[in-house]
């Protein structure tokens, strides 16, 4: 049941049709929050880059756009064959470093594209990693199981729909979505392969770090199950009801915390609302022997996540229209209300964001650059 963004999938395409943004917008100012930029197509990442400037990935229009301090955009990459996307991003000094991928999700392997590059100050980009062929060779989660255990018999699972399956291993799928670069090394999230990655920036090495653990869901009684993009439902069987079903954890963001451990953002694999509750986590990865802990869960939609120096972390709650503030403690509050947020950055006293990130395709783009004020 490999997927590009479960949450996200069903509007790409349209999103992607969006050739370009419009004009940055005028600088302004409401009581918790600078709008730095507007009129974007689906900003679903944001990082802070040199000279209070920020560097945001219109993922679906295929753009890395750099915003300077007074609004002002500019397309720094533009990947302009159908269907590719831009993903996270982050710089090293004159150095940015970006992903690239197409066809996660879409059941065939030899479709499968994806890459970690890297842009100089003059903008000459060069490729360093390649997670697509990495994917078809290791097949990280190949061996995790998901859907159904044994406690569910098989006379019960052939009223099961097709889709998701009843009980499967991870399949060959790979969609790189974010990166936190230190020193020579780069952290990816692949939200395609379920785990954390490891680039060597000089060799392009990759190593899997961890594979994030399946999340687990009781299943309701009259769940109704999407059998298509249509819109086509069917109830769950009634003897499945009760039963664990175990979905695919797909993580949104890395970011490393000043201790030097990962946090990691996900989403659960299957439906997040009324009828299985909030269920996207963060999990705490140590990145030297992979040991990986849940740290916070009961998060709706959390797809991006950063780290304050003080341990503070903050998350964009895509469709809970919220940025929320972890204590390094644990406790847990609202920073700011916004409508669906997509991800946070943080540089000095200043918290970056993208909101409006996803639209009506039919409407012109409105995805916004927000700064707000850590004080």
């Amino acid at each position: 049941m490999k997927k590009r963004l479960a949450l996200l999938a069903c509007i790409a395409a349209s999103a992607a049709a969006i050739a370009s943004a419009g004009p940055a917008s005028a600088s302004t100012k409401t009581p918790d929050y600078d709008v730095l930029a507007g009129g974007l197509v689906s900003p679903l990442h944001v990082t802070a880059g040199p000279g209070k400037s920020v560097l945001v990935s219109q993922d679906f229009a295929g753009k890395l756009t750099r915003v300077d301090r007074g609004g002002t955009t500019e397309d720094l990459s533009t990947e302009t064959a159908q269907g590719w996307e831009v993903a996270g991003s982050d710089t090293r000094g004159s150095t940015t470093y970006f992903l690239e991928s197409v066809g996660a999700g879409q059941g065939d392997p030899a479709g499968l594209h994806g890459y970690l590059k890297s842009m100089d100050a003059r903008g000459s980009v060069d490729t360093i990693a390649d997670f697509a062929g990495y994917e078809r060779r290791h097949n990280p989660d190949g061996d995790q199981h998901y859907g159904f255990g044994d406690d569910v018999s098989a006379q019960c699972l052939a009223d099961w729909p097709a889709f998701p399956p009843a009980s499967y291993t991870g399949a060959v799928d790979s969609h790189p979505y974010a990166l936190a670069v230190r020193d020579h090394t780069a952290y990816v999230a692949d939200a395609g392969m379920n785990a954390v990655l490891r680039v060597d920036l000089k060799s392009g090495d990759i190593d899997t770090i961890a594979v994030l653990p399946p999340r687990p869901a009781v299943v309701p009684a009259g769940l109704l199950i999407p059998t298509d993009m249509m819109g086509n439902t069917v109830e769950v069987p009634a003897c499945a009801v009760g039963h664990e079903y175990a979905f695919e954890p797909v993580p949104t963001d890395v970011a490393i915390g000043p201790d030097g451990m990962l946090y990691v953002t996900s989403l659960p694999g299957g439906p997040e609302g009324p009828e299985l509750g909030a269920r996207g986590a963060i999990f705490k990865v140590n990145p030297w022997n992979g040991d990986t802990d849940l740290w916070a869960e009961d998060i709706m939609s959390p797809t991006g996540l950063a780290v304050a120096g003080n341990g503070d972390v903050y998350v964009a709650s895509l469709f809970g229209g919220e940025i929320l503030k972890f204590t390094c403690g644990g406790d847990r509050s609202r920073f700011l209300a916004v409508g669906m947020p997509a991800d946070v950055d943080i540089s000095g006293h200043t918290l970056y964001a993208t909101i409006d990130a996803l639209g009506d395709p039919s409407q012109p783009p409105a995805g916004k650059v927000i700064k707000a004020d850590l004080r």
